[in-house]
This record gives C-alpha cells, sequence and structure tokens, in this order.
C-alpha cells in the first residue's frame, strides 16, 4: 500500500498537466474556439470520467429499452476494440472483430427495432445515419461525454458507486479521462453500481459530494445491477453449481462478487477488458474441465467466445450472466425527469 501510495505522488504533476491539457481542450469547446455539430436526430450521450467500468453498456440497453418502442431509435459507438475503421452499420453478418463486441452485443439484443452502428468520428457517424436511416429521430451516442465534436440535448454523466469521480484524479496518478470539473457539463448524473438497499444518508453525502463539481441544479439518481437466470451458450436457462469465471472487462469486481455469492466458483480467469478471444483461449478455458462445472462469462464476453465455443462442439460447457440496470426508488424520478426532456419525440411520432 505504501509502494502504491509513493507511485500515486510521484506521478501526480503529470496528472496535473494531463489535466490541465484537457482543461483547455474543454475550455476551448465552451468558448466556441472548437466547433460542435449538431446532428438532425436528438441526441443522448451516455459517458463518464472514469476510464472503463462504470456501466455504460446496462445504462444504453436501458435507455433503448425504454425509447426504442416510442422512437425510431439509433446508437453510435465507437466500437472500441474492433480491428476495422470508419463507419459501419451493423448486420446479421457483423462480428465484434468488426464492429466491437458492445455494438455486437446491441445489434444482437435489439435487431431489427433499433440501428446499430459504429464510427470513430460521431460527427460523421450521425450524419451517415441522418442519410441511411433517417427515420431514426433519436440517437444514443455510447461514451461520448469527451468526445465534444458532437453536440449533444443530453448529457447523461455516470459514476461508479465504487470508484467515484470525485475522490480520483487525472491519469496518470488517477483514473479519470479528465479534470472532476467535467462533471458540470452533465445534464444528470447517475450513479451506477450502487447497493440494491442505500441509506439515505449515504445518498445525501454521495450528492452531495458530487455536486461540489456538478451544476446544483443537475438531478443525481442512483442505480444498481440486476443479473438474470445464467443463459447457456447452447440456448435456454440452464442450472449452476461448480462454476469457473472468464471475464474480460473493465472492472469483474462485482460480477466476481455475485458468482462467489451463489456458486462454488473453482476458478477465476481474468483477462483484459475488450479481450479479443482466439481458439486457443476457448480450450484453455475447458481443459481439464469437470462434467459438473461450466464456464461462465458475462453478456459481452459471451458475443466473442460464442462462435469459437461453437465450432468447437462445447457450447453447452459455456453459460452466461445476462445484467441489466434498475433505477430502483428512483426509477420513477428518472423516468418523469427524461420523458421531461424528451416528450417532443414523442408528439412528433403521433
Amino acid at each position: 500500500m505504501k509502494e502504491h501510495n509513493w507511485i500515486k505522488i510521484a506521478l501526480t504533476p503529470f496528472s496535473w498537466i494531463y489535466g490541465l491539457i484537457t482543461n483547455l481542450r474543454n475550455w476551448g469547446y465552451d468558448y466556441q474556439l472548437f466547433a460542435s455539430k449538431k446532428p438532425s436526430q436528438f441526441v443522448i450521450s451516455i459517458g463518464n470520467l472514469t476510464v472503463g467500468g462504470t456501466g455504460k453498456t446496462p445504462v444504453t440497453e436501458y435507455l433503448t429499452s425504454l425509447f426504442s418502442n416510442r422512437v425510431p431509435t439509433a446508437i453510435l459507438s465507437r466500437g472500441y476494440g474492433r480491428k476495422t475503421r470508419g463507419f459501419i452499420l451493423a448486420h446479421s453478418a457483423s462480428t465484434p472483430a468488426e464492429i466491437g463486441d458492445e455494438p455486437m452485443q446491441y445489434f444482437l439484443k435489439f435487431n431489427p427495432n433499433v440501428l446499430v452502428a459504429v464510427s470513430e468520428n460521431r460527427v460523421h457517424g450521425a450524419e451517415n445515419i441522418a442519410v441511411t436511416a433517417p427515420e431514426k429521430k433519436l440517437l444514443l451516442l455510447d461514451d461520448a461525454f469527451q468526445h465534444r465534436a458532437i453536440a449533444r440535448d443530453i448529457n447523461l454523466l455516470l459514476n461508479d458507486f465504487q470508484r467515484p469521480f470525485y475522490q480520483d484524479l487525472p491519469f496518470p496518478a488517477g483514473r479519470l479521462r479528465e479534470t472532476r470539473n467535467g462533471a458540470g457539463r452533465a445534464d444528470a448524473i447517475i450513479v451506477t453500481k450502487s447497493p440494491a438497499l442505500l441509506a439515505d444518508h449515504v445518498r445525501n453525502d454521495i450528492t452531495i459530494a458530487i455536486r461540489q463539481f456538478s451544476k446544483p441544479e443537475t438531478p443525481v439518481f442512483f442505480s444498481f445491477l440486476e443479473y438474470g437466470e445464467p443463459e447457456s451458450y447452447a440456448g435456454g436457462h440452464v442450472s449452476l453449481k461448480k462454476v469457473k469465471m472468464a471475464a474480460g472487462i473493465a472492472n469483474p469486481l462485482p460480477f466476481t462478487a455475485y458468482l462467489r455469492a451463489r456458486f462454488d466458483v473453482t476458478d477465476e480467469v481474468v483477462f483484459k477488458d475488450h479481450h479479443n478471444y482466439t481458439p486457443a483461449d476457448a480450450e484453455e478455458l475447458i481443459k481439464n474441465l469437470k462434467n459438473d462445472t461450466f464456464v461462465v462469462t458475462t453478456e459481452k464476453d459471451m458475443v466473442k467466445l460464442k462462435p469459437l465455443v461453437e465450432a468447437s462442439g462445447v457450447a453447452g460447457k459455456f453459460a452466461y450472466i445476462p445484467v441489466k440496470v434498475s433505477f430502483g426508488n428512483d426509477t420513477g424520478r428518472f423516468h418523469e425527469w427524461i420523458f421531461k426532456q424528451t416528450g417532443h419525440l414523442f408528439q412528433a411520432e403521433r
């Protein structure tokens, strides 16, 4: 622990420099020295200040489920980890290597009702969607809080309950992509991965800490993760007792804790975030695997691993745990707020 503290102290001056650079960049956008272009769609951005693992994917899926049956919706992502570049529309033959694991997950879950696209240039991506699918009136931007070249109508900032941005520093001493003052751009802040039951005084303390850096009127909502019944890679629910965990996500700790609390975890294999699985990885995961044990992954890992294990004929030995976000007691308040911001979209669809 002491060694870690000394490393953090040594890196702090570099964090100041990094923070100054990001502040200057944001200042340039704030004072219109750099241009932000507004797409034709109504744009909701879902992002964070912290590098990775704040729960953007479940929140994006929550909003997609909330809106897509009410207004024609598209999701635009950078497609982090893909082996391609440029604008690509997801289609039935798409692969995670082509569009990225999270966009692939969106496509598998919401196709054909929702258009999913990737582009490292969000402005060009939005323009291409407007030409390809002009009926899509709502555009959800996955992980775009710092992508200020594209203007948005609603800026949602996620804050991990376990790793709050207000206690962190910019890279490299910390995990922030910019200084904590960036929270001032948020129209609403969602605390993610909270305990399902959270004492009022804890909520109040967190809200006060957040509002040191956000606008005073910015609403703060609390959410938590709900894990679903285990699903076999071969299809259908499966009963689990002994499991071997495998995860390639930014923050596997909540997933690990969930599995440990409910199953007999015989082994834990952690890969880097957005890991590109290989046939050798799949083979290693089932090596010496006992008949009563399943390899259990996240849904994000499943979209990349499933084709490999299907090709090997071992899909029946793999399962994943679906996850979704819940706003609990804040559900009504969050829906009231976001529908107030977007009400005109529904009127236009009548």
